[in-house]
């Protein structure tokens, strides 16, 4: 059974999240409440910003279509162009996209299919991204539960999950998934990452590899599956420091 997140709990966490982020130097957006879609919180898989622009996405859960046509509005009239979009029968969402440079892990997951892998591929590589799709078990709902960047130039990833050949030109932070354990993290840059007060292995991981490890209590979250790179959708990020951040929150 999935137990229910407490609605004035859940907002206290999303506040601590969005101080968190404006400290690093962040403009935090908030989205608008989308009606009759508590999903919705989760902004990061209903779009995918590029330097280009950004690519609306299809999502693979039934029950949150709609959501993709609401951050696109919002997105167009923050002025961001769109350059693409994944169209039926394809699926992606955007915890399943982890851009890294000019690479591009895509996972092949239960909510992104061979389709949508197809048609975002075809999109990026236009872009020059060098595209890197790695089949995920259906126990991992997106690729951001076991592969994400930790420094621009670092990522952290679970080694039960991701092969090490994927993470070619990376150094890598290693853990194991299991429990609280997820690679579900965000960077800051500046060596800052925000990591869920209860994935402590991770942060342990994170500290003794030199990072700077900022611990928040996302548990309300958490209880969807999310995590703090679920809550985010950034916009555009500055090529000197991920610091500096535009976001929809």
């Amino acid at each position: 059974m999935i137990e229910r997140a407490d609605p004035q709990r859940s907002i206290r966490q999303h506040d601590s999240l969005k101080r968190c982020l404006a400290d690093f130097g962040a403009e935090v957006i908030d989205a608008p409440e989308l009606e009759g879609h508590p999903n919705s919180v989760f902004t990061r898989d209903m779009a995918l910003c590029t330097p280009q622009g950004y690519i609306k996405l299809r999502m693979g859960l039934e029950s949150r279509r709609g959501e993709e046509e609401w951050m696109a509005q919002m997105l167009t009239s923050l002025g961001e162009p769109c350059v693409g979009k994944v169209e039926a029968p394809g699926t992606v969402e955007g915890g399943d996209v982890v851009l890294a440079g000019s690479v591009a892990f895509v996972g092949r997951s239960i909510r992104t299919n061979d389709e949508g892998v197809r048609q975002l591929t075809s999109l990026l590589e236009a872009m020059d991204y060098e595209m890197r799709v790695i089949p995920l078990p259906d126990s991992i709902l997106h690729l951001d539960k076991a592969l994400m960047l930790a420094e621009p130039e670092r990522l952290i990833y679970c080694s039960d999950v991701v092969a090490e050949g994927y993470l070619q030109g990376f150094e890598a932070v290693e853990v194991q998934c299991g429990g609280a354990t997820t690679a579900n993290i965000v960077c800051l840059g500046d060596d800052a990452v925000i990591v869920e007060r209860y994935n402590r292995g991770v942060a342990r991981r994170l500290k003794a590899a030199g990072l700077v490890v900022h611990e928040l209590d996302l548990s309300e979250f958490v209880k969807g599956s999310g995590g703090p790179n679920c809550l985010i959708l950034p916009l555009e990020r500055e090529a000197s420091a991920l610091s500096a951040d535009r976001g929809a929150r």
